[in-house]
């Protein structure tokens, strides 16, 4: 199922690019100068024999970094499956390919920053969860592409796609001013998305989840929260699950999203930092904006906020209920359910709590339907926004409980099940879909808190396990690793990636060097060497109990005390981003 060809072809000779489709249809060949970087149509015959030719799946975009522009490439895909009749492929490898010759012309210091650079880029590129396809528009929801004119029909793909779910806009900023080149790329999602072919009573239908993450206010865990100015929160999903049956199909969408005002919660050696609501912004402002837009989009809102009502998230509960009593938008309704406090001591039937509290609201809302004769039968009025802190394993878990519930209507209507029969019956199906659900979280988790999620265990088996706890345990451990150690760099790599930080060729300055103080090698040493010296004294005892109790106290109360400074001056310890200025990450 892993492809590397069927879809352009680039030669590379020493003056220029040609990219050809490799279907007959099309005679135009695209052109891209590598002295002058400018892109033009061209013929086949104009391609020198001398050039190299070599297969790739499709084209990211183009990037430029210090050593000057790239061309960005898709080299391996592999098919998902089919949504409508159309291939959906996930782009599996990618390659980036210099304009230039060489690179000679660069500083040391300059060679260094572009490797590391382009080490970033891969980053992103390596970060499982980029789709396309060539004849369909992954960035839309079917309701939204029912509702559509027969103008954005003729729309190329580039130019109709929703701007929020386009990982490669800022590679194709060249592209979409030439709306000639437009048929030689794709707008590509980054998310997940699976499909599968399930049957229920004999009867066979096609089940998809898509969740597409938007590339607005993107970025990981602990560096991106709450909103930007523009009302954008982090680690927005839209999450849409379709079943299509001989014919005729629905589709449920729904969204989640950080909680939508301006707070932090920025790393610092602590297991969990405190979140800070900042003291200095306009709050309702963009909270504002982010429901105005979300209504235009979507219809009513009902936010299911899911974090802890005591201790460090309490702040955060307090201020978005009060910021959604203090908007006073009829369109918007707010529920606040305890997700941890509900379900501890492994009481997950609990949950029913909250599914029975939304049921009605939920079918006033109803889903996308379209009948065999393509009659669309029912709009979807209105959307559920979940969130917890990181909009990740809490979330998912309520959003498969409602995915499942509005299934479950979608296959009676279509005459797939019975009435009277559940899916949770049908163990087959249930099984899969559960899976299906579980993979969704893990492939979210993993682009945002950098391990798969926490609690798939009850996504996957509907009931919560010691192992599940035991996993649970070990991804919090690799996830505080990396928020602390390494994901400066993740961030860094987004933004490089998405465009909110551009690699200026004339005026180089480099934000990369990053001079650590004497604390950030010494303290960490000293606690190495005082805790080591403590372990040694313990184990090689003195002549006396006195003389060792006395050693162990002085190297155990040195380790404890650097250990304490560490802790005290943690921002200096951790891997922060280091491109985009200050003020956008506070």
């Amino acid at each position: 199922n892993v492809s590397v060809s069927n879809g352009f072809n680039v030669s590379d000779s020493v003056e220029r690019f040609y990219v050809e489709a490799c279907d007959d249809g099309c005679v135009d060949v695209l052109t891209i100068d590598r002295v002058s970087t400018e892109m033009t149509l061209t013929v086949r015959r104009d391609i020198p024999a001398s050039a190299e030719t070599r297969p790739i799946c499709g084209l990211m975009g183009t990037l430029r970094l210090v050593a000057g522009m790239y061309l960005v490439v898709i080299t391996k895909k592999k098919k998902v499956g089919d949504l409508l009749g159309h291939a959906v492929w996930k782009a599996l490898d990618f390659d980036i390919i210099s304009y230039k010759k060489t690179i000679l012309h660069l500083t040391d210091n300059q060679m260094q920053d572009n490797k590391t650079f382009l080490s970033m880029i891969n980053n992103v590129l390596h970060t499982d969860g980029f789709y396309f396809a060539t004849d369909y528009d992954l960035t839309h929801t079917l309701q939204r592409l029912a509702n559509t004119s027969p103008e954005f029909q003729e729309m190329s793909l580039l130019e109709r796609a929703d701007q929020r779910f386009v990982w490669n806009g800022h590679l194709l900023r060249e592209f979409i001013a030439q709306p000639e080149l437009h048929k030689f790329v794709y707008p590509v999602i980054h998310g997940f998305i699976t499909m599968k072919s399930s049957c229920i009573n004999g009867k066979v239908f096609e089940w998809s989840i898509i969740s597409r993450r938007s590339c607005f206010r993107a970025g990981v865990r602990y560096y991106v929260r709450g909103i930007d100015s523009e009302g954008h929160p982090a680690n927005y999903v839209e999450t849409e699950q379709i079943v299509q049956h001989s014919s005729s199909k629905a589709s449920l969408v729904q969204t989640r999203g950080s909680i939508p005002f301006y707070w932090s919660q920025r790393p610092n050696l602590k297991y969990k930092p405190k979140p800070q609501i900042s003291k200095t912004m306009n709050h309702l402002d963009g909270f504002q904006r982010h429901f105005d837009s979300q209504i235009i989009l979507y219809g009513r809102q009902v936010i299911l906020n899911l974090i802890n009502q005591k201790g460090s998230e309490k702040p955060l509960e307090l201020a978005f209920d009060k910021m959604v009593t203090s908007l006073g938008n009829g369109m918007i309704k707010y529920i606040a359910f305890d997700f941890h406090k509900e379900c501890s001591r492994m009481r997950w039937h609990r949950l029913q709590i909250l599914l029975d509290m939304v049921a009605e609201m939920q079918d006033e809302f109803g889903y996308f339907l379209v009948d065999a004769d393509g009659k669309v039968l029912m709009n979807q009025e209105g959307t559920f926004r979940s969130n917890c802190m990181d909009c990740l394993d809490r979330t998912n878990v309520i959003q498969s409980l409602l995915a499942r519930r509005s299934l479950q209507s979608q296959l009676r209507r279509m005459g797939v099940l019975h009435a009277g029969q559940q899916i949770e019956d049908q163990s087959d199906f249930e099984k899969k879909f559960k899976n299906a659900w579980a993979d969704n979280a893990d492939a979210c988790a993993k682009q945002y808190a950098g391990t798969g999620a926490l609690k798939t265990d009850f996504t996957r088996t509907g009931k919560r396990t010691q192992w599940g706890l035991l996993m649970d345990g070990w991804n919090s451990m690799i996830r505080y690793y990396k928020n602390n150690f390494s994901d400066g760099f993740r961030q860094d790599s987004i933004d490089l990636f998405l465009g909110n930080y551009a690699v200026d060729e004339a005026d180089w300055t480099n934000p990369l060097r990053d001079p650590k103080d004497w604390k950030f090698l010494t303290l960490p040493i000293i606690m190495v060497v005082a805790f080591s010296m403590c372990i040694i004294c313990l184990l090689m005892a003195g002549d006396t109990w006195t003389e060792t109790l006395a050693y162990v106290l002085f190297w155990g109360t040195a380790s404890v005390v650097t250990g304490g400074l560490i802790l005290f001056n943690g921002l200096d310890f951790v891997d922060a981003p280091k491109l985009v200025q200050k003020e956008k990450l506070d």
